[in-house]
């Protein structure tokens, strides 16, 4: 996995912790990728699932440029050109975090003379996973709506030339006003406790939500079901009082986002988990 000190992530992140003129990537950056192959990166661990994951993810839904799936060394030679684009995870920390915690996110990245340094490599969009070293499976039946989410983003970055760090979140909030024709599908072992059945959700969410099985949120996602949205959490496998819980509500069929927020873990008061106060922001 690549490692970089991140200053352009796409999400909650670049609000949060880093410079807002580079969390957008510009008219030129997304013209340049367009005429780009895109290279996704398989990771050095041969026998994990993560590989057998994007590259399903990436055959089912990607259409925006030609793929080819390579290794590690392989991109470490061709990142330098310009005329190459790369999906690949990344170790991230973020430069204004004190705690330094690091994450695993997926990168969208255009090719650069100074490939050498990857935080200078041009960000199309950053997908947060997980935290590092969290098991992949927390992830990996996810992917596909993830690879959907990230190919939208640039078109809608295309689309809208306006769009910056200081309005992007507020382009995507506007999404929630549709979660009312949606059903949200959550996982038990998601929620605090005093949301973690339907008949608990309901004293503060009038919507449908259906607790399932990763299983069954997997298989919403390749029905590309148009009714479903589905919790995507990013929480560490620790908890501790610096430690933030982040929260993503998206499409299963397009991957398109309907909610996000963070909370900062508080023993016996905000766990590691979808909160009642959530439910009552949808």
């Amino acid at each position: 996995m690549k490692y970089k000190i991140i200053l352009s992530a796409f999400l909650v992140f670049n609000v949060l912790y880093t410079n807002a003129q580079d969390a957008v990537a510009t008219q030129d950056e997304i013209n340049k990728f367009y005429k780009t192959k895109t290279y996704v990166v398989f990771d050095s661990n041969i026998f994990g699932s993560y590989n057998k994951g994007i590259k399903k993810a990436i055959e089912q839904n990607w259409t925006l440029t030609e793929v080819e799936f390579i290794d590690e060394t392989k991109y470490s030679k061709m990142k330098y050109s310009y005329r190459n684009s790369f999906m690949v995870r990344t170790k991230v920390k973020f430069t204004k975090d004190k705690s330094k915690t690091a994450y695993t996110f997926l990168s969208l990245l255009l090719g650069s003379k100074k490939g050498g340094s990857m935080s200078a490599m041009p960000d199309l969009c950053s997908f947060p996973l997980s935290y590092y070293n969290v098991d992949y499976d927390k992830y990996i039946y996810k992917l596909g709506a993830i690879v959907m989410f990230m190919q939208n983003h640039v078109k809608v970055t295309q689309e809208n030339p306006n769009l910056s760090s200081k309005n992007i979140l507020k382009y995507y909030s506007k999404n929630a006003e549709e979660l009312g024709n949606k059903t949200l599908y959550v996982l038990k072992d998601e929620l605090a406790s005093d949301v973690n059945t339907i008949s608990k959700i309901k004293a503060y969410y009038s919507g449908n939500v259906k607790i399932v099985e990763p299983e069954i949120i997997k298989k919403a996602i390749a029905d590309k079901d148009p009714n479903v949205v589905f919790l995507h959490k990013v929480g560490p496998d620790s908890n501790s009082q610096k430690m933030r819980i982040y929260k993503v509500i998206m499409g299963a069929s397009d991957g398109k986002l309907y909610y996000f927020n963070y909370h900062k873990y508080k023993k016996g008061k905000a766990p590691d988990a979808f909160l009642a106060k959530d439910f009552k922001s949808l």
